[in-house]
């Protein structure tokens, strides 16, 4: 058996100095962010990174992650300061690789995943896929790896990144834009079933600037808090929102108006679930990590964010949303999907 752990975090405006050159932001994304980027200084840009990256370091008790996906981050330059910061910190450096997906988002913020290359193969760039979400304003696609596990049974795991639409302008003015997130997740959850196998293992992380409980996851992605409905639907394949007992908690992975939202969420298929799975979920391990360095000197227990952007500074301050955790474990050979059904007609829970 090998067990992974996972991460998943908004870095909350993770960007490069305010005069990077050319090759590391574009005139449009510039124009887009001159004003709020303003004093943004190398300096302020590290210290930043070394405070994400003491969080992240402390992760699997102290090895750092094995997979972490991230958003709220600029260009493939800061995330590759932020790997060697965590590597800094951590008793054996990892061999991280990175995934960067160079979305089109309108301020130039993008999803990346940090993965160990001794435990997990990446497909070629080209081979990454960026789901387009459609709206009238440049957004972030979702991005979908097909990693490749490095056990003796290789297994294919489709590990999809979100970051959605926000809720500026209104949660439910913009609430249409999530609904097209959501139902462009359930059909690429789908579609990777069609191309790769039924027994294909699926996980979707990511910031969906919705609730477990909202439309936009519930209707259109096709997520739910019943295991055993995910088990046994017999349609549309669902997803099992391991965040449901999270949501129903006085706290949040991030915090409107000093009230508890849980936006960032784990979200597992079929293949994830049963028994025996070929990457076994563990909803007892996921967790909201809270340091007590990261969370706010206030009354409300809400994350303790770094600033910049034309909000005020905090050198000892992370990110606006808490990151979140859990682990997986992968069967030690090639689980048949034929096998594991019949195990499941056989089973009280069938």
């Amino acid at each position: 058996m090998q067990t992974y752990h996972l991460a998943w975090w908004n870095l909350e405006n993770l960007f490069d100095e305010e005069n990077a050159p050319p090759e590391r932001r574009t005139d449009k994304v510039f124009r887009a962010i001159k004003e709020s980027i303003a004093g943004w200084t190398p300096e302020l840009r590290d210290r930043k990174i070394n405070q994400l990256a003491a969080v992240i370091a402390t992760m699997n008790t102290g090895q750092g992650p094995d997979l972490l996906g991230v958003c709220e981050v600029e260009n493939r330059f800061v995330v590759d300061r932020l790997v060697a910061a965590v590597n800094d910190k951590i008793p054996a450096p990892r061999n991280y690789s990175i995934v960067h997906a160079d979305t089109s988002d309108a301020r130039g913020i993008d999803i990346a995943f940090i993965f160990d290359e001794s435990l997990f193969e990446a497909p070629p760039a080209g081979s990454v896929f960026f789901h387009v979400v459609m709206r009238r304003n440049a957004t972030r696609e979702i991005v979908q790896v097909n990693f490749k596990t490095k056990t003796a049974a290789a297994r294919t795991w489709a590990v999809f990144g979100n970051h959605w639409p926000s809720r500026s302008g209104g949660q439910s003015e913009s609430a249409g834009y999530r609904a097209i997130a959501g139902e462009t997740l359930g059909y690429f959850h789908e579609r990777v079933l069609e191309v790769h196998g039924p027994q294909t293992p699926v996980l979707a992380m990511g910031d969906f600037n919705d609730e477990p409980f909202d439309t936009s996851l519930v209707r259109h992605a096709l997520s739910t808090r019943q295991k055993s409905k995910v088990i046994s639907t017999r349609q549309n394949p669902l997803l099992w929102n391991l965040m449901w007992p999270s949501a129903g908690a006085p706290d949040g992975s991030f915090y409107f108006n000093n009230e508890p939202n849980m936006l960032d969420q784990f979200l597992v298929n079929k293949n994830m679930v049963i028994d025996p799975a070929p990457m076994k979920a563990d909803p007892a391990s996921v967790q909201i990590l809270k340091l007590p360095a990261t969370i706010h000197p206030g009354t409300y227990r809400k994350p303790r964010p770094f600033g910049g952007m034309g909000k005020p500074i905090d050198r000892n301050g992370f990110s606006d949303h808490f990151p979140i955790t859990m682990t997986v474990t992968e069967a030690d050979a090639a689980i048949g999907y034929g096998s594991s059904l019949r195990r499941l007609k056989n089973s009280p829970m069938h």
